[in-house]
C-alpha cells in the first residue's frame, strides 16, 4: 500500500510539472504578448512603446526555460518580482503576482478556497443523499412503473445543460418567485456573517448542484445495483435465506459502490478545483469565478496557480478513491 501511494505521489508530481510547462509555453509563444494585457491596463490602452519595458521587467525577453526556473524556484524559497518600475516580495511557494489586483496569487488562493469548498461540500452531501437511496430503492423495483418514471425523469433533466437548468433555477427562485431564503445568493463567511447568512447564501447553489447531480447518481447507483443483485454470491445469500434488507445494503450495495465512488472521487476532486458556472450564476466568488475572470483578463500567474491547483486536487482525489477501493470490495487489491 505504502510502495503504491509513494508511485502515484510520484507520478503525480510529473503530472503537475507537465501542466505547468504546458500552460507557460502556451502563453510564451501564444499569439500576443503577454505583457500586452497588463501595459495596456496601467496605460489606459497607450501601451505603444511602453511594451518593452513590461516585457524586459517581466522577463519575457529571456528565454522560456530560465524564467520557468525562476518560478519553479520561487515556488520553494520565493522570489522578488519586477512589473514595470515596482518591486513586489512573493514568499515560498511563490505562485507569482496578480497581473490585475498586484495581490500575491498565494493569498488571493487561500482566500477564495472556503468558498469553492462550501460549494463542493453541499452540493456532494446532496448528490449522495438523494442519488444513491433513490438509485436503490429503483434497483429493487426494476421495471415497475415508479422505476421506469424515475428513469424517464431523471434522463430528462440529466439532458439539459447544466449552466442552462442553474440559470433557470436562479431566475425563478430569486427573481420570478422571490422566495425569501434564495434572495441573497453569495458566499459569506459563516464567521464574520454569521452561519445563517452562509447557508442561505449557499443553498441555491447547493439545491442546483444536488437536483442536477443526483439524477445522474441515480442512474449509476441503479445501473451498479442492477448488476451487483444480478450476480452469483446474491442468489446464494437468498438461498441461505437472509433477510432481504441485509442482501441488498450489506452484499449488493457494498459492491455496487465501488463504480459510483469512482465517479463520485473525480466530480468532488472537479467541484473543490472550482464550479465555474455555478459560481458565476450564483455570484459566489471562489476559485472558479477567478479563473475565468483571469483566463477573460489573461492573468498567467492566477491561471497557472488555478490550473496547478485544480491538477493536485484530482490527483489528490483518484488517489484516496483508489484506497477506498480495497475497503469497499475485497476483490480488489493495490499491487
Amino acid at each position: 500500500m505504502f510502495a503504491y501511494i509513494v508511485k502515484r505521489l510520484i507520478s503525480g508530481v510529473l503530472v503537475v510539472t507537465l501542466i505547468s510547462m504546458a500552460i507557460f509555453l502556451l502563453f510564451w509563444y501564444g499569439p500576443s504578448s503577454p505583457a500586452q494585457p497588463i501595459c495596456d491596463r496601467e496605460t489606459s490602452n497607450r501601451c505603444g512603446n511602453k511594451i518593452e519595458i513590461y516585457e524586459r521587467t517581466l522577463g519575457y525577453n529571456n528565454p522560456v526555460y530560465e524564467e520557468y526556473g525562476k518560478f519553479v524556484k520561487g515556488v520553494f524559497v520565493g522570489r522578488t518580482l519586477t512589473i514595470a518600475s515596482n518591486e513586489y516580495e512573493c514568499s515560498a511557494p511563490c505562485l507569482g503576482v496578480s497581473f490585475r489586483t498586484k495581490q500575491p496569487v498565494k493569498e488571493e488562493l487561500v482566500s477564495r478556497i472556503p468558498a469553492t469548498f462550501s460549494v463542493a461540500i453541499g452540493g456532494a452531501f446532496l448528490y449522495l443523499l438523494f442519488g444513491v437511496p433513490i438509485g436503490v430503492a429503483a434497483a429493487r423495483r426494476r421495471g415497475s412503473v415508479a422505476d421506469k418514471a424515475l428513469v424517464s425523469s431523471f434522463l430528462f433533466i440529466s439532458s439539459i445543460p447544466y449552466y442552462l437548468f442553474a440559470l433557470l433555477t436562479w431566475l425563478y427562485l430569486t427573481i420570478t418567485f422571490e422566495v425569501p431564503l434564495f434572495n441573497d445568493t453569495g458566499y459569506f463567511s459563516p464567521i464574520a456573517d454569521g452561519p445563517w447568512k452562509w447557508f442561505s447564501g449557499m443553498f441555491l447553489a447547493w439545491v442546483a448542484l444536488g437536483i442536477f447531480g443526483c439524477t445522474q447518481y441515480t442512474r449509476y447507483t441503479r445501473g451498479a445495483m442492477v448488476e451487483s443483485l444480478s450476480e452469483d454470491y446474491i442468489r446464494t445469500a437468498k438461498a441461505k435465506g437472509l433477510p432481504a434488507r441485509t442482501i441488498v445494503y450489506k452484499h449488493g450495495l457494498r459492491a455496487a459502490l465501488v463504480p459510483v465512488v469512482t465517479i463520485f472521487g473525480i466530480d468532488f476532486g472537479t467541484l473543490l478545483a472550482g464550479t465555474i458556472f455555478t459560481e458565476r450564476i450564483f455570484e459566489i466568488k471562489g476559485i472558479g469565478w477567478w479563473a475565468l475572470e483571469a483566463v477573460t483578463g489573461k492573468d498567467l500567474p492566477v491561471v497557472m496557480a488555478t490550473a496547478l491547483f485544480s491538477a493536485v486536487i484530482l490527483i489528490i482525489s483518484n488517489l484516496i478513491v483508489d484506497v477506498i477501493y480495497s475497503v469497499l470490495d475485497p476483490r480488489v487489491r493495490l499491487s
